[in-house]
This record gives C-alpha cells, structure tokens and sequence, in this order.
C-alpha cells in the first residue's frame, strides 16, 4: 500500500500516551463484512506502526439493531489496544488506536482508509497526560 512508518517522532511533552479515534465513511462494504479480512487488517497495521500483538484479534458480530449492527473488533497490544466497529448500514469504520508507545496517527488514518477503500475520513488525536 506504500505506506511508511515515521520511526522518529518526538513525543508530546509529558505525555503518556496517545489515543486515535478514526471514522472511514463508504468503506467498501465487503471488506468491513470479512471478520478475516478484519484480522488480517490488524496484523498488517500493528506491523506497520510496530506495535506487539497480545493475543488474538477478537472479531464478533452482533447488533440486534440495524443502525448498530456489524462486527467489533478488539485486538490488545503490548503498550495498550486496538478496537473498531464495522456498521453495517452505513458502510462506517469506526477504529480507536491507543497506545503508550509512539506512533503517527497519520500514518493509521490513510493505510485504514486505503484498506477499508474509505470514501471520506474523520479523525481526532489526543495526548493522554
């Protein structure tokens, strides 16, 4: 996908760690449906942002309701975790990436965006203190 880590970036000043919270509008809706095809996107970002997996990915299906239906996914990692929503009826990823250990939340928001082939993004960044 051409995407390339920043290895050297300077941390927020007394911060200890920092939260994405990412929103991928019109995914390809057979993408964010493939509980493996999820997994295998939680492999290939946390090798991309060099982050150390801690178990397996947990990926379920569930919502009663229509608006919330889809997939879930959960992933710890060494420095904290990884978690998304996959809505179903808007096509939406919804993906949180928390960490302790540096990594450019830039670098997640486009390689997520090209791997759900996202139409339009949101995201917001802070620094937990």
């Amino acid at each position: 996908m051409g995407i390339v880590a920043f290895k050297n970036i300077a941390p927020v000043r007394d911060a200890w760690g920092i939260a994405s919270s990412i929103d991928i509008y019109g995914c390809n809706p057979e993408k964010i449906r493939n509980a493996d095809y999820i997994k295998q996107f939680v492999k290939d970002l946390c090798d991309l942002i060099e982050m150390k997996r801690f178990g397996d990915t947990q990926v379920v299906h569930f919502g009663e309701d229509e608006k919330v239906a889809g997939f879930s996914m959960v992933q710890l990692i060494e420095t904290s975790l990884i978690s998304g929503h996959f809505a179903n009826l808007t096509n939406t990823v919804y993906l949180d990436v928390f960490s302790c250990k540096t990594y450019d939340p830039e670098v997640v928001k486009i390689f997520s965006q090209e791997y759900f082939e996202g139409a339009a993004i949101l995201s917001n960044v802070t620094h937990r203190k």
